[in-house]
């Protein structure tokens, strides 16, 4: 395979660029192998990991800026099984999903079950995004605040439909690295292996109490709901600092350590202003650039953590990919099922932009020589 070798200077610190998982920091896999080692094999019913819960919580009340009545909720599963558990214990009758993109996709699927009537899918072209309207009947109005396969990004803000209707929120590539305001919305989920510095197999939420009390309606209702899969049961839990099965602890820890680091550098304020100058960067030089463009033509849709680059015809992406990661740059391919000429880079709040400045170097040179 043909390669273009870099020069160590124009070389980022760290050639993570993925959209997930995406980079962990060295000092949080530190601080696991360091005082995190002790957690690690005990008990998750216990006082040490449950107060590592407590502290979790916490760090997300604070970077979230939970209103009064909201709570932090978590279970098993990554945001894969929340679609589940929402078909189950969450939409009352009908959800109208706004597709956008493949996680959009997904929970329209999940939103379809027999017990549901079939959802309102507003759909749009990868790279553009639908918008949500208010409709009789419809009980969650529900999208992700960024679509990770095609950097599509879209504002927070409540829907005013039918008296009770739900505004829920899929924010795992956006929880902690793009701004939110957490009343404009009742449910904001995510699992924790974007900006958050972690690995998946957890779900959170921040979650309001009029969705509190839709979850815990619905469980009295009588429908079938598998345990695993209760969101009444994950409410009950976390009250009490514990997941209804194990947790992965060092998801946790790792969590932890993230939420510390970020809370402690300005929250999600500093946190967005992170990742709308690495992103910025990568916009202006696409847009100034003589074989890329970026993919979202519209600036106002443009992600500020996942950031998708069209190369024209003459340049092969992949190959300038393949070429990166012989370097130690690596997971900058496009969506799989995108299948388009393109690049997608992650500007997560743990991505240094002096790396995104380098990566852009290294995408001009290599494209030069390839």
């Amino acid at each position: 395979m043909a390669h273009v070798s870099l020069p160590r200077e124009i070389l980022p610190a760290d050639g993570r660029f993925g959209c997930g998982p995406a980079k962990v920091r060295a000092e949080q896999l530190s601080a696991l192998a360091g005082p995190g080692s002790v957690l690690l094999g005990t008990s998750h019913r216990q006082s040490p990991v449950r107060a590592l819960v407590g502290q979790v919580r916490a760090g997300l009340a604070d970077l979230l800026g939970l209103p009064a009545g909201y709570e932090i909720v978590l279970g098993n599963g990554g945001s894969t099984a929340f679609w589940d558990a929402a078909a189950f214990g969450l939409i009352e009758n009908r959800a109208q999903n706004l597709v956008f993109g493949e996680f959009g996709g997904k929970f329209a699927t999940a939103a379809s079950a027999p017990w549901l009537q079939a959802p309102d899918v507003r759909s749009a072209d990868a790279g553009t995004r639908s918008v949500a309207e208010p409709v009789e009947g419809v009980d969650v109005y529900a999208w992700p605040q960024n679509e990770t396969s095609t950097g599509v990004s879209a504002p927070v803000e409540r829907v005013r439909g039918d008296d009770g209707a739900l505004t829920v929120i899929d924010a795992t590539s956006a929880a902690g690295g793009l701004d939110v305001r957490i009343s404009q919305c009742d449910v904001y989920y995510f699992a924790p292996q974007k900006n958050l510095g972690s690995d998946g197999g957890l779900w959170f939420a921040a979650v309001s109490p009029a969705a509190i009390e839709r979850i815990e309606r619905i469980a009295a209702s009588g429908r079938y709901i598998p345990a695993f899969l209760s969101l009444k049961d994950a409410v009950d839990n976390s009250r009490l600092n514990q997941t209804l099965n194990t947790p992965a602890l060092g998801t946790l820890y790792l969590l932890d350590k993230q939420l510390e680091w970020i809370n402690a550098n300005g929250g999600l304020q500093w946190a967005s202003g992170r990742t709308a100058e690495s992103s910025s960067a990568l916009y202006e030089w696409a847009e100034a650039s003589e074989f890329a463009t970026p993919f979202v033509a519209d600036p106002a849709d443009r992600s500020a953590v996942v950031v998708t680059v069209d190369f024209d015809d003459a340049v092969d992406a992949a190959a300038v990919a393949r070429s990166l990661r012989v370097n130690g740059i690596v997971d900058t391919e496009p969506y799989r099922k995108l299948g388009r000429n393109q690049l997608r880079i992650a500007t997560f709040v743990s991505i240094d932009p002096d790396d995104v400045r380098q990566l852009i170097r290294c995408i001009d040179y290599t494209v030069e020589r390839l």
